[in-house]
């Protein structure tokens, strides 16, 4: 009888401990932490053509069509929250947000301190200058003594910091054009997708225009480290190229061809 009771009890502590830390994996899950608030909270700057506001105030864009439909798969709603790129680490570890999405750079900081998805789309860090002074800026070398704006953490400010450039870090990439529209800075460093959809002829900024390129990157997506949402997001990446969905967004925003296959 004592055997029975022994072994019962250790039968009882044993499931216990199971339960236990079956509680403790959903309260570590992230994916149950989006659908039990039914929302997808996505940090994002503006970033055209991956992220931006059409007519009516509504973000569109690559990267904010491809979250609203990876939301969607999950059944809960997407939010859009404009961040600070250089907090964009501290917003997600406090919960502020959900996945950093946003054209971003998979730079060895960024894998250091992210859950980062499989890289989507390639990339570039290129210069930006007024087209009239083109002409004396097509290599690396030649913009060495210019004052370069750049965004504040971004992969940009890293490039040029790593080449010796002399730069001044601004809030957004939008903001380092701005610079170089006004004259208060000779050059910019931008991702090469943002420059296509933004300067020259047609947009904006006819009189800027891109130049030198520095370096090729590549996009992924970034979630709090050890997140389940990672492998979520790499499953609807495959399944979205898979089915065509993925080609027709980014036909409908012009980054076809630096669209990686999954």
């Amino acid at each position: 009888m004592k055997k029975i009771i022994a072994l019962a009890l250790v039968l009882t502590l044993v499931l216990t401990l199971f339960a236990g830390c079956g509680k403790k994996a959903d309260a570590n899950s992230d994916l149950k932490y989006v659908k039990d608030k039914g929302t997808l909270v996505v940090g994002i700057t503006d970033f055209a053509p991956m992220d931006y506001k059409d007519a009516s105030g509504n973000w569109i864009g690559f990267d904010a069509d491809m979250a609203a439909a990876f939301a969607a798969s999950l059944g809960v709603k997407v939010e859009f929250v404009e961040i600070d790129w250089d907090n964009k680490v501290l917003e997600l570890d406090s919960k502020n947000i959900d996945c950093v999405w946003n054209g971003m750079t998979l730079t060895s900081e960024v894998t250091a301190a992210m859950s980062c998805s499989k890289p989507y789309c390639n990339n570039a860090q290129v210069v930006i200058v007024p087209a009239a002074k083109a002409a004396d800026y097509q290599t690396s070398e030649s913009c060495a003594d210019l004052q370069f704006a750049v965004e504040a953490g971004s992969a940009g400010e890293a490039e040029v910091t790593a080449l010796g450039y002399s730069c001044t870090p601004v809030q957004s990439q939008a903001a380092a054009l701005m610079e170089v529209a006004a004259g208060t800075s000779d050059a910019a460093v931008i991702d090469s997708l943002m420059a296509a959809a933004m300067v020259g002829e047609g947009t904006g900024y006819a009189d800027l225009t891109y130049t030198a390129k520095l370096n090729s990157e590549e996009y992924g997506v970034g979630f709090r480290t050890g997140s389940d949402l990672t492998a979520a997001l790499n499953d609807f990446f495959a399944a979205s190229y898979k089915d065509g969905s993925m080609q027709a967004c980014a036909d409908t925003y012009g980054v076809t061809a630096a669209l990686i296959a999954q």
